[in-house]
Parts: structure tokens; C-alpha cells; sequence
């Protein structure tokens, strides 16, 4: 069973850092890629937006808005998805869900949505 589950999240002013924890249950790793989307309040029905994801050699891709600023690694040993995100701005105030799936049609397509997520995790940045 896929479980995801989501931390870390918060309030932080414009410039600053926040990391986003995923605890992945085992059955997470027979899917090729896990990742990291977020949606914003005012475009939820346009869907998420895929923020970054990491295939099963750890090769991390990630969307052209958060590339530079944004690192996502996997803590096998722990089972722990990270994203640590630095330099954040107003307009990565989102919800941030975890994500898992073989298929890449999430994290390219903004109506799609991953087969797998998290509940996800606030994260709300101020000018």
C-alpha cells in the first residue's frame, strides 16, 4: 500500500527557506518516479503544477519555475522524500503534495494529476 505522508510546511518571508519532509511507505519504491507538485488556492481547478521528481537512479528533474532554487533527494534509509526549497517567493504560496507514479503525465501536464499523493502541506510566503 502507497502511504504519503507530508511535513514541514509553513509561513516564511519572501527570500527565505523552508524544506518539505515525505515519509514513503515501501510499496512507494515500485513506482519509477516520486516527486513533489503543488497547487495554488486561486487555480486549483487549473490543477497542480509539478515542482520536481526523482527517478529510481535519483536523477531529479524539475519545472522550469523552481530550477536553481529547489532540490529534491531521497533518504532511502529513512524513506524520506526531501524538497528544499530556497530564494522562495509569494508565488510558490501553494499547497505542496508528495507524489509517486510510473507515468510523467502529471508532472507535465497541469490538469493531470499523479496516481499517488500525499495529503499535503502548506507552504505560505509574504513579500
Amino acid at each position: 500500500q502507497v502511504r504519503l505522508e507530508e511535513s514541514g510546511g509553513g509561513s516564511v518571508q519572501s527570500g527565505g527557506s523552508l524544506t518539505l519532509s515525505c515519509k514513503v511507505s515501501p510499496d512507494t519504491y515500485n513506482y519509477i518516479y516520486m516527486g513533489w507538485f503543488r497547487q495554488r488556492q486561486v487555480k486549483e481547478r487549473e490543477g497542480g503544477e509539478g515542482v520536481a521528481i526523482i527517478d529510481k537512479a535519483s536523477t531529479p528533474t524539475y519545472a522550469t519555475s523552481v530550477k536553481g532554487r529547489f532540490t529534491i533527494s531521497l533518504d532511502k534509509a529513512k524513506n524520506i522524500l526531501y524538497l528544499q526549497m530556497n530564494s522562495l517567493t509569494p508565488e510558490d504560496t501553494a499547497t505542496y503534495f508528495c507524489a509517486a507514479d510510473s507515468s510523467l503525465t502529471w508532472f507535465h501536464t497541469p490538469l493531470a494529476r499523479p496516481r499517488f499523493r500525499g495529503q499535503g502541506t502548506q507552504v505560505t510566503v509574504s513579500s
